[in-house]
């Protein structure tokens, strides 16, 4: 690995993006203005997943100021001496088939008894989900700047996670969602039974000024339609979310960056019954992000104050893409929706307050004010984004569109217009 001490305008040195700097300066729009990341630290420059995490370790000073700066690809399965690591590396003796048969008709409940090797079948699932979550996870520490040099910076299969740092960059990185081997089969979620993934391929827990920029997030190449087929002949879910901000996070700000092929995308929130953790938190801002192909969560909140401006939503038909949950405050300013109905674009899950500003359905107003009105919805949600931090919206849907398309994912150009 390479390491030298410098002082980078924003911790970013892209000379592929000569604007770079400029709208490094300026910094994040929104709910997470003021994040430097790691600015006028050392820097780091890694090629691998033992190099990567010698950086985020920088030396036993993890939280002194660092610039991170990711080269080609980085395999969370990567082990130390460069071979990749697989599910009968984690467990060996573990089958996908043989677990599930250990479940009654349809995925009904567990038994230890069923067949002789169930319970061994279910010791090796916890124990390779614990090994693989050892292996793939890295933390992020305060005062870091992880940025891709770049258009071909990627971290595949990378468990990213951010727990009780403040003052990260994380920019220009292609980040493809984990698949967990050992993804669990609970068959009292829900009316007919759930997968459950563990692994996100960024999580925020407790984090404060985080700015999440010219990122692409998506499954890559293990999309859940390629899955092996589960119960209720459905495919088995490998992947959890591509982004989720949770345990009472705050001043955040998601810009620029891409959301592609995957199912639940991104939640903000802990659950519907950890207010004590969230309530007065969670204050994000998504701004010109594009969403292509997510079924769901685009975002899912609950408690938050988040702000969703500018962005653009399209692809196959989702289930929702806005989820308005417990004691959420979201705040929609015209983004651009184009889906079969309008009715997919808000969710009630338990919220009480949705408010949109000027978006588009398919070009025209899309009234959405008036869609949560039909699911309970009131429009007061409490708050203004232009009372609490200076922007401007783009105002019509070919800007938006045309900016967005334009300049979100990884290795685009930087800049607010």
């Amino acid at each position: 690995m390479r390491r030298a001490a410098a002082a980078l305008l924003a911790g970013v040195c892209l000379l592929w993006a000569p604007e770079a700097s400029a709208a490094a300066e300026r910094g994040p729009l929104g709910w997470g203005a003021g994040t430097t990341g790691g600015a006028g630290g050392t820097t780091w420059t890694v090629h691998t997943r033992a190099e990567l995490k010698e950086a985020l370790a920088n030396e036993g000073a993890p939280t002194a100021p660092k610039v991170i700066r990711v080269v080609g690809d980085v395999n969370g399965h990567e082990s130390d001496d460069g071979s990749l690591l697989g599910e009968q590396d984690y467990a060996p003796g573990y089958d996908l088939g043989r677990y599930m048969s250990c479940f009654g008709e349809d995925g009904a409940a567990w038994s230890d008894t069923r067949f002789d090797y169930c319970k061994q079948q279910r010791q090796l699932r916890q124990t390779g989900s614990n090994k693989e979550k050892a292996q793939i996870q890295l933390t992020v520490p305060g005062n870091t700047t992880l940025v891709g040099v770049g258009p071909g910076a990627r971290l595949l299969g990378v468990f990213l996670t951010v727990d009780t740092g403040s003052n990260i960059v994380v920019r220009n990185l292609y980040l493809e969602a984990p698949v967990d081997h050992f993804t669990s089969w609970s068959p009292d979620d829900g009316t007919r039974g759930s997968w459950n993934a563990r692994f996100d391929a960024l999580t925020v827990i407790t984090g404060r000024n985080i700015w999440i920029d010219h990122c692409t997030f998506t499954d890559g190449r293990f999309p859940d339609r390629e899955a092996p087929l589960g119960f209720h002949g459905e495919r088995v879910q490998r992947h959890d979310g591509l982004l989720d901000i949770e345990d009472g996070s705050d001043f955040v700000t998601v810009s620029g960056s891409r959301f592609e092929d995957h199912d639940k995308a991104i939640l903000i929130g802990s659950g519907d019954g950890r207010g004590d953790r969230d309530r007065g938190h969670l204050k994000v801002t998504f701004v010109r992000n594009l969403f292509s192909g997510v079924v769901q969560r685009a975002p899912r909140v609950r408690f938050g104050q988040v702000h969703v401006l500018n962005n653009v939503y399209r692809g196959r038909a989702p289930l929702y893409a806005l989820g308005v949950g417990v004691e959420s405050a979201i705040f929609s300013e015209r983004n651009v929706f184009r889906f079969p109905r309008p009715s997919q674009t808000v969710a009630a899950y338990g919220g009480e307050h949705f408010h949109d500003t000027g978006s588009w359905f398919d070009g025209r107003p899309a009234g959405l004010n008036a869609v949560a009105s039909r699911l309970g919805l009131t429009d007061d949600v409490g708050w203004d984004p232009a009372d609490v931090y200076d922007y401007r919206a783009l105002r019509s849907p070919s800007a938006v569109e045309g900016y967005v398309l334009s300049h979100s994912g990884t290795g685009r150009s930087y800049g607010h217009p």
